[in-house]
This record gives structure tokens, sequence and C-alpha cells, in this order.
């Protein structure tokens, strides 16, 4: 197995374990993020219907506009505050004000650590 295949079963493996523990509501969805080499996604699903509410990716328009358009790290991690940010915006506008957070195995540091910074600035409690 690569060592590239390796991180990524570890990953999945985290990510079932606390799968296994938490589940968005009707009420307290759950605030799911996918981090990618160099963007950030966020989704509120309900896992009772199975349907996801709402959702945020770093690519959105909104996000490039209040962050600018640079590469660097600081740029990536500026952009994943901006979109918690939005995030939180758009899940208070759907009437939802607490959530259930999903790091789906990440490390809880760099952008995860700002998306949920920034979903946290915009009001939402978890």
């Amino acid at each position: 197995m690569s060592k590239a295949a390796l991180r990524r079963a570890r990953r999945a493996r985290r990510h079932a374990s606390v799968r296994k523990k938490i589940q968005g509501t009707a009420e307290r969805p759950r605030l799911v993020v996918f981090r990618s080499l160099n963007h950030l996604e966020g989704q509120l699903v309900d896992d009772e219907r199975g349907v996801t509410l709402v959702g945020i990716s770093t690519r959105a328009g909104e996000v490039r506009d209040r962050v600018g358009q640079s590469e660097d790290l600081t740029a990536k991690i500026g952009a994943s505050f901006a979109a918690g940010q939005l995030m939180a915006e758009r899940a208070k506008e759907a009437g939802f004000k607490a959530v259930v957070f999903d790091r789906s195995g990440y490390m809880y540091h760099g952008r995860v650590r700002a998306f949920a910074d920034g979903a946290r600035d915009g009001g939402l409690s978890f």
C-alpha cells in the first residue's frame, strides 16, 4: 500500500469512528467539512432524512470576493474563515442556530479550524 493510500485509509477509519458517535437532525444538523489540496467545502446535513440543507465552498464567488485571488497558505486559511462565516449566514437564513461539527477525520488545525472559527464568528454554536 502506498503512503498516500495508507493516509487516506487512516483518515477514513477516523471519520467512521466519529460518525458512529454523531448524527445530524432536523433541529441540529451536522456541519461536515471536506478538505482538498486547494479548497475546502462545508455542508449542513440532516442525517435523518439523508439530505444536504446548505453548502458552501471556497471556490464560491462570494468567498473569493471577500478574500481575493492569492494562492498562498494564508489566503487558503483566510478563504476557509470567510467560507465559515458565509456558511453561518446561510444556516441562519435557513433557520439553524446550533450544529454538530464533523471534521471528517481531518486534524483540527489550519483550514479546518479556520472554517469552524468563521462559523462560530458568524453566529453558529457547536
